[in-house]
């Protein structure tokens, strides 16, 4: 694992282009697809730092423990060196979040030796100053940008929901461009067989029945599809993700997929990504009824690493996460995905589609996403083959100009456990209501309530890239 003979070749590549560019300037910024190997590219630029004696110790930093761990993994197996920040380890991986709780002697580091930094998923750190830059982004910006010896920021998803600049990254003037110093598509992955070609499976539904219940008077309105039913009804995404037909369909088709997988693959594996807790033990009860084995892990599931790192390496058919396998982790027999998160980004949205892209062997060549035909969602998904989409790379300036609004770390969705029913829907009710309380409770103070029904008539569009 210390040659360069071990290396795909976008890799062997990356690592001269960037080794030839740290002759002239101390930073490079790599976008390469998600699943392609970008911490063991990084690993091998550290490892050839420091034969050439260039630096003296390396500094990783990522957005979740998760990552982390997987880094100090690749890091410790490409260097042979220990790699936990330990008396006489050549360096140390941590979060982004675990920047603020460093003392002085940690940052010390990067005046007394010589520091390559290298900093994962980049896209979390907002730093285009002190003003427009989140907490990690103002860290980078203030601790580490002038004093370490090289910086290395990496990313699959180049590009940030409030559309601030990214800490490290450079634009073109005065188009806004993201410049990046190497760049490594899907498409060219999918060719050189780094990475699966996706299948997108849109669901979507003939006859949605909503009945309005008021005042004794019951209405009954028939949708032709999920986006009519979400753009002219009070009905929200959210309350589909509940509905336990909606969530037995998705189930049973990625269910038949994984099947269908295994014949060839018998360890392939599955990833469900639920709303919050309340849903996934919903989601493990239609898998249970199956007969399905599966695995939850949310960030409050004591030992959720030790879980996750059990399921990589076992022959368990299906993990269901809640904010915890969205982003950089690597599990590479994760064949299906079950789209079921009611976070409605795209840069979410490509992160999870990412966890089933890794290929393993000559026979697993596909990858397969199940979401359904939420109109945002449709739209990202006929947009993956715009492996960095210019509008969502491109800076608006003008925003600049204006007052930055608080910023949460991450996009984690959050695990509070409700008891409402959420088909039968106030017209009225305020968000907190609607997420937080049960309907038992909020129903007095409104006079409109819906049912949902929605029919067999399922039916679904692959979308084939590549």
């Amino acid at each position: 694992m210390n040659s360069d003979s071990s290396l795909r070749a976008w890799q062997a590549a990356c690592v001269e282009t960037a080794l030839s560019h740290y002759k002239h300037t101390n930073h490079f910024f790599c976008q390469a697809t998600p699943g392609a190997g970008k911490s063991r590219m990084a690993a091998e630029i550290a490892r050839r730092l420091l034969l050439a004696g260039e630096i003296d110790l390396v500094l990783c930093f990522a957005p979740s423990c998760q990552v982390v761990e997987g880094l100090k993994n690749t890091f410790t197996t490409v260097l042979k060196r220990r790699f936990d920040g330990l008396l006489g380890a050549v360096g140390v991986a941590t979060t982004y979040q675990g920047m603020d709780h460093q003392d002085e002697a940690f940052w010390k580091l990067l005046d007394d030796y010589r520091v390559f930094a290298v900093f994962d998923e980049i896209h979390h750190c907002a730093g285009h100053d002190s003003l427009l830059s989140n907490t990690w982004g103002q860290a980078i910006l203030q601790r580490i940008q002038d004093r370490a010896a090289y910086t290395l920021a990496l990313s699959g998803t180049p590009w940030r929901s409030d559309e601030k600049a990214i800490a490290l990254a450079r634009y073109s003037n005065p188009e806004g461009y993201l410049i990046c110093d190497f760049r490594y598509g899907l498409e060219k992955a999918i060719k050189d067989k780094v990475c699966r070609a996706p299948r997108i499976v849109l669901i979507d539904n003939n006859s949605v029945r909503l009945t309005e219940q008021a005042n004794s008077s019951p209405t009954v309105t028939v949708f032709p599809s999920i986006a009519d039913l979400l753009n002219e009804s009070p009905v929200n995404f959210e309350d589909l993700l509940f509905h336990d037909e909606i969530v037995q369909q998705i189930i049973e088709l990625g269910c038949l997929r994984l099947d269908e997988l295994r014949k060839v693959t018998p360890d392939a594996a599955g990833l469900i990504v639920a709303t919050n807790i309340r849903h996934a033990n919903q989601i493990a009860s239609v898998l249970r009824a199956r007969g399905e084995n599966y695995s939850v892990v949310t960030n409050r599931t004591p030992g959720a690493q030790a879980l996750i790192n059990e399921f990589r390496i076992g022959v368990g058919r299906w993990i269901i996460a809640v904010g915890m396998i969205s982003e950089g982790t690597d599990i590479p027999r994760l064949q299906v995905c079950c789209y079921l998160s009611r976070i409605r980004t795209e840069l979410h949205y490509r992160q999870v589609l990412g966890r089933v892209l890794r290929r393993v062997g000559n026979l697993d060549g596909h990858a397969w996403l199940y979401v359904l035909a939420e109109p945002s969602l449709q739209q990202f998904s006929l947009r993956v083959a715009d492996d960095l989409p210019e509008d969502l790379a491109l800076l608006n300036y003008v925003q600049f100009l204006s007052s930055a609004t608080p910023f949460e770390e991450g996009e984690n969705s959050s695990d509070e456990i409700s008891d409402e029913n959420p088909f039968k829907i106030s017209m009225n009710l305020s968000a907190s209501c609607a997420e937080n309380e049960s309907m038992d409770f909020c129903a007095p103070e409104y006079d409109k309530f819906y049912e949902l029904d929605v029919s067999s008539g399922f039916r679904t569009e692959i979308l084939s890239f590549y």
